[in-house]
């Protein structure tokens, strides 16, 4: 059974009684039927509307074959109910609908760029133009131009028409149906087919904010926001200036300037900081050869750490190896649950440091890998480092 549609009828309504035609299952879960629903299903981009049936809440509607399924989380036992429609959201949806129209026919009306996707998103929409690339003076002609088409308040009509009425009527682009076709026009500027919910004039659409744009495989994708979202947007901005203002001490015009020259510091100290770190780890580095010990003819370097990252156990390795002759390095590194291992040895060495990895990899249910030379990993703490590093030097 068709449900009659009264989002169509007058997308303003947002109560109404219907009587229950059906109640099933499907993969999505429990859905009513209504003989008639202002609630707007998924489609053309547009989201679906939420609200109540009967106090119920419904967190999703589908058209299955002419038939709008409104899904809830449990059966109602009435025979008639009242529908509520989340007006806040359909009229969120509304605007940017509409906002979609007017910034895809400035686009096409100023440069003949031609919109081939729409998504209305919870936070922001998008547009993908079927163009490579676009430009900053570009976008601000069209956002200028959507907002006098606003301003000028045109009334949004919609028509049903016939397939042979479309011959007279300059449409931005071919339907992809011959039947049940509806139009939304804004007179003398858009006219495209549509099945969404749409305000009755430009100006409810109250405002139109290009935000950014990317590149999206052949295509520009643009990014956009209308209405309320505008207001929302720059009180969000206004917040975050605020705080930036108090956090770099300097006025909005001057933010720019106050925050590079705190990137600059801050490239600077880590610069600092990296190079006081090779220092000490110079520094380590001569102290822990000066500990090395005699083990099967060969100088031995072996240290427990506690939290040291895997990268420095590799380069301090790394590092023995080089100003040594005739060394064998051992470094495992403990925290709370893992411990990890480094050993590596200098080219005079005949030792197979990856065999050596292999071998005590499985008293911690570890995996590594590595080379003849060099081998790293990591596994449970099933054990103390210290029986670890004993394990390393009796299979070694």
């Amino acid at each position: 059974m068709k449900t009659k549609k009264l989002y169509y009828q007058d997308p303003y309504i947002q109560t109404f009684t219907a009587q229950i035609v059906e109640q099933n299952q499907d993969e999505k879960g429990h859905y009513v039927v209504l003989d008639k629903t202002a609630f707007y299903p998924t489609g053309g981009g547009q989201p679906h509307d939420t609200g109540f049936l009967h106090n119920v809440p419904v967190v999703d509607v589908e058209e299955v074959e002419e038939e709008v399924r409104h899904y809830i989380e449990e059966t109602l036992d009435v025979k008639e109910c009242t529908g509520e429609i989340n007006w806040k959201r359909r009229f969120d949806h509304m605007q940017q609908h509409a906002g979609q129209h007017i910034v895809t026919a400035a686009f096409e009306e100023l440069f003949g760029y031609k919109t081939v996707s729409f998504h209305l998103g919870k936070e922001m929409c998008a547009i993908d133009l079927d163009i490579p690339t676009l430009t900053e003076e570009e976008a601000n002609q069209v956002e200028e131009r959507a907002n006098e088409v606003i301003l000028e308040n045109h009334p949004i009509e919609t028509r049903w028409v016939k397939e042979e009425e479309l011959r007279d009527l300059p449409l931005r682009k071919a339907l992809a149906v011959t039947e049940n076709i509806r139009l939304v026009i804004i007179p003398n500027f858009d006219y495209n087919g549509c099945g969404g919910t749409h305000p009755n004039s430009t100006g409810q659409v109250n405002a139109i904010t290009i935000l950014h744009w990317e590149k999206q495989k052949k295509h520009t994708r643009v990014y956009f926001i209308c209405g309320n979202r505008v207001r929302q947007q720059l009180h969000e901005k206004h917040e975050v200036i605020q705080h930036l203002n108090s956090l770099f001490s300097a006025p909005q015009e001057q933010l720019e300037g106050a925050a590079s020259r705190v990137f600059e510091q801050q490239k600077s100290l880590e610069k600092e900081i990296a190079e006081l770190k090779n220092e000490l780890l110079q520094v380590e580095l001569e102290k822990t050869i000066e500990q090395s010990i005699e083990w099967n003819g060969h100088r031995l370097v072996k240290q427990i750490y506690q939290q040291r990252p895997m990268q420095e156990l590799q380069q301090l390795a790394k590092s023995i190896t080089q100003k040594s002759d005739n060394v064998v390095v051992f470094l495992i590194s403990e925290t709370e649950e893992k411990l990890q291992v480094v050993c590596t040895r200098s080219e005079d060495v005949p030792l197979n440091m990856k065999e050596s990895m292999k071998s005590i990899l499985p008293l911690i249910n570890g995996k590594g890998g590595g080379s003849e030379t060099m081998a790293q990993g990591g596994g449970e703490k099933l054990l103390s480092p210290e029986a670890l590093l004993e394990s390393m030097l009796l299979k070694g």
